[in-house]
């Protein structure tokens, strides 16, 4: 039987080696036996702490480089005794272990090597998946009336203070000790989702990566697994009687361009609103910054309430700006605009005064942010990306939590094959017309259904967005492009039921109509174009977004 210490153990194997030393000697003030492994051990002795090595307490030797150390039960018997229950006692004191009343492990990095450009090969990410320290960390928390589990560094101060004032770890308050042990079921949880989601990536395939519908239900996921932190709690969320905090994903902190991650300037903190709209905003952007229009690649987009209020592709990044904000004036005052390029300083200046919430580029030259700073409530977003520009809108799978579950679905740009869309009238569109169509759809695509959106050239100039009638979405459409519907394209996000809505697009300019087609009545619909001399092209890509 061996020899049972005195002092209290804390047990520190931490992949995070951030704020490890102090922790430790704040420890050893205390009266603790530090016991350590592999580089955690090597940390503290080389900052002067004695340190007794897992492998003197276990009598075994680390083995395979470390792969096993822990998983003992010289350690996991300390972890997991009742020691309120007289038999777990008197079995840990006869096996001669001595209690473990603190614990600091956190794990591999396994999220950051998953996420890493180009992707770390199977073998070396298989070599991330923590073993010994889950095991710790989860019986350390199962454990919490006896053991205190730190897996987050800003912890350690906090844990120090309250062995102090309870005059010792035995004593420290229950509440305490089980705040300590979520946050540790949490640390594990989302590491294993993090493993499971890109091991299905891995070995069953992203699902928005197959081209057809059928190949991308069959890879969809088994589970519907969620690995996010929280990054910042929020004033309040939709609306004022509601809380909200801001969470991230496992792997956007490495380098991956996102909202999330974005550098927020100027102004009061983003708001759930906030960022709600600038996801829209951004999406839609990161949709129009492709090569399809190489003479006009400067791409701006307004939005407000999660709808496009203007979008527009142009030569200059001041033009599209102007273009985008004549399509709808009026909804622009407190929206948020999306450039897809450094912004310059002539585009601040043509913002002037304009009351917009936020802001989002790739970067702003100098002069350029000191004008758009002068506004003291506008908030500059930079969301980094490579060469200064917007990367092109990705494929990815999507979640609506519903009541009782949640749905899942895969969501793309539009990959509209447009040697496969039919021109179904006699009247054929103009080369003109099929770019701006492209357009349109582009746009229709991020606007809520019903959708209408009417474009000259490549930039909105009427959007009827979200309603319940086809021909009410005509109607707002045309009222907010005013003459400038005459000779418009208008794109629909989805077919004409009835003639109706068609008419109402005729008389309001259209001549040229872009929409899927699929209705019992798209003869009528097409005889009425035929009728009106209108050039209408049938997809059969629907683009509803609800």
């Amino acid at each position: 039987m061996k020899a049972v210490t005195s002092s209290p153990r804390a047990l520190l194997s931490v992949w995070d080696k951030t704020g490890i030393v102090e922790f430790a000697t704040g420890l050893t003030e205390l009266g603790f036996e530090l016991v350590s492994t592999g580089g955690t051990a090597r940390k503290l002795v080389d900052a002067g702490l004695d340190v007794t090595l897992v492998s003197d307490i276990t009598g075994h030797p680390e083995i395979f480089d470390g792969r096993v150390k822990s998983l003992h039960p010289a350690i996991h018997g300390p972890l997991l005794a009742r020691l309120h229950r007289d038999n777990d006692a008197m079995e840990l004191s006869d096996l001669g272990y001595a209690p473990i009343r603190v614990v600091a492990c956190n794990l591999y990095p396994f999220g950051e090597a998953a996420s890493t450009t180009p992707p770390v090969p199977d073998e070396a990410l298989l070599e991330m998946i923590d073993i010994g320290g889950p095991t710790m960390v989860r019986a350390s928390a199962k454990n919490h009336q006896h053991v205190l589990i730190a897996t987050n560094p800003e912890r350690y101060g906090q844990i120090l203070e309250a062995i102090q004032q309870a005059d010792g770890a035995q004593n420290v308050p229950v509440e305490f000790r089980q705040s300590l042990a979520l946050e540790a079921f949490e640390h594990t949880a989302a590491y294993d989702v993090a493993i499971a989601q890109e091991l299905h990536r891995r070995t069953v395939g992203d699902p928005s990566t197959f081209s057809t519908m059928e190949q991308q239900r069959d890879h969809l996921p088994k589970s519907v697994l969620s690995a996010s932190h929280q990054l910042a709690t929020l004033r309040y969320g939709e609306n004022s009687h509601q809380a909200a905090a801001l969470y991230v994903n496992h792997d956007a902190q490495t380098g991956h361009e996102s909202l999330v991650t974005a550098k927020v300037e100027g102004g009061k903190a983003m708001s759930y609103n906030n960022y709600s709209d600038a996801d829209a905003t951004l999406r839609l952007c990161r949709s129009l910054s492709t090569n399809e229009w190489p003479k006009t690649p400067h791409a701006c987009v307004i939005v407000k309430h999660n709808n496009p209020c203007g979008a527009a592709l142009a030569a200059t990044q001041s033009e599209a700006f102007a273009l985008a904000l004549a399509s709808d004036p009026e909804s622009a005052f407190g929206s948020i605009i999306c450039f897809n390029e450094t912004v310059g300083a002539q585009t601040a200046e043509a913002i002037g005064d304009l009351f917009v919430e936020v802001m989002m580029a790739p970067g702003y030259d100098d002069e350029a942010k000191a004008i758009l700073l002068k506004k003291k409530n506008r908030r500059l977003l930079t969301i980094d990306s490579p060469n200064d520009r917007l990367a092109p809108l990705e494929r990815q799978t999507v979640q609506k939590p519903i009541e009782g579950g949640v749905l899942v679905q895969t969501e793309e740009p539009p990959i509209l094959d447009w040697n496969k869309a039919e021109t179904v009238t006699k009247t054929e569109p103009t080369q003109a017309q099929i770019e701006s169509m492209k357009f349109a759809v582009r746009v229709c695509e991020q606007v809520k259904s019903n959708a209408i959106v009417m474009v000259q050239g490549l930039a909105t100039v009427g959007i009827g967005p979200g309603q319940t009638s086809r021909v009410e979405a005509v109607k707002i459409a045309a009222r907010r492009a005013g003459k400038r519907a005459e000779n418009c394209v208008l794109a629909s996000d989805a077919f004409f039921p009835f003639k109706d809505g068609l008419q109402q697009a005729a008389d309001a300019g259209a001549t040229a109509i872009v929409q899927p087609g699929g209705s019992i009545r798209d003869q009528e619909v097409i005889d009425e174009a035929n009728a009106r001399g209108i050039a209408m092209i049938f997809t059969g890509h629907r683009l509803f977004r609800h």
